[in-house]
């Protein structure tokens, strides 16, 4: 009885420490607290029964405390396992997360360098821009100049234009006598014009609404022959000169045509046709 008694006093202290031992496990590693508080469970219990039984039989209690010494070791050795590999567990996750943050502040710096970057790009560009609104503000400048000193010659160009009394004793409207008086008229958009190189021909040539035909050519005397068929109707136009306005009329518009040679050569004659800018019916 009194080995017993010691037997049952050792396995209060181990019992006791035990306890100490399974508490730091739980304080250590949550997730080890069931399985620990089982064991403790399970340990009073044996505990209990052999104290309960001890007074029956020593032998039986002997083979108890043994047996309780051998769980007693194989929880020690559990709790022990638990306990590593609940700090392996968290070592790994301490790790896991020192890469994590390691990796977003790499993330972090190469975003910032790009930002960087494209700020000083964007400052570049527009410094350029900056540069090329100057340019084109120098330029737009001259372009003003240029378009005023153009509009000052070509008001100066049709001040010069004179105006004649055509074949049909109709006053013509203003005469081009060249290219630069030509492109003169044109700007003014009173009339349209039609340029044409004509040479001798067996067949008319179609210059705008009308169809011309040349017939004979006096570079000396500076005169020249066509046929305008116009309306299916074909008008002779004799002997006309050099920047004559050969005026005729077509039956869609009030206002005469104007046929305008202003260069004579053998078998060949230049110049343009006058169109009225907006033909109407005529009462």
């Amino acid at each position: 009885m009194l080995a017993l008694i010691l037997a049952s006093l050792y396995l209060y202290y181990q019992l006791n420490e035990l306890r100490h031992d399974l508490e730091q496990v739980r304080v250590d590693s949550h997730r080890t607290s069931g399985e620990l508080a089982q064991a403790r469970s399970q340990l009073l219990a044996e505990v209990a029964r052999a104290y309960e039984t001890s007074t029956a039989s020593a032998e039986a209690g002997k083979s108890t405390v043994d047996l309780l010494k051998s769980e007693l070791q194989a929880a020690r050795t559990q709790a022990r396992t638990l306990v590593g590999k609940a700090q392996s567990d968290a070592n790994k996750r301490a790790e896991d997360l020192a890469g994590k943050l390691e990796q977003l502040q790499q993330e972090q710096a190469q975003k910032l360098t790009a930002v960087s970057e494209a700020v000083s790009q964007v400052k570049t560009d527009a410094d350029a821009t900056k540069t090329r609104v100057g340019e084109v503000s120098s330029e737009v400048g001259t372009v003003k100049t240029e378009l005023t000193a153009t509009k000052s010659e070509l008001q100066k160009t049709i001040a010069e234009l004179k105006r004649a009394t055509g074949d049909l004793g109709v006053e013509s409207g203003l005469i081009a006598t060249n290219g630069k008086e030509l492109a003169a008229l044109k700007a003014l958009n009173e009339r349209n014009y039609i340029e044409f190189n004509l040479p001798k021909e067996k067949n008319p040539r179609k210059v705008g609404d009308i169809q011309i035909r040349l017939i004979a050519t006096d570079p000396k005397k500076n005169h020249y022959t066509v046929e305008v068929t116009a309306d299916d109707k074909k008008v002779p136009k004799k002997d006309k000169s050099a920047n004559e306005p050969v005026q005729f009329i077509l039956s869609r518009s009030p206002q005469p045509y104007e046929l305008v040679v202003n260069e004579i050569k053998k078998d060949m004659i230049s110049g343009y046709l006058a169109a009225p800018k907006a033909p109407a019916s005529r009462n």
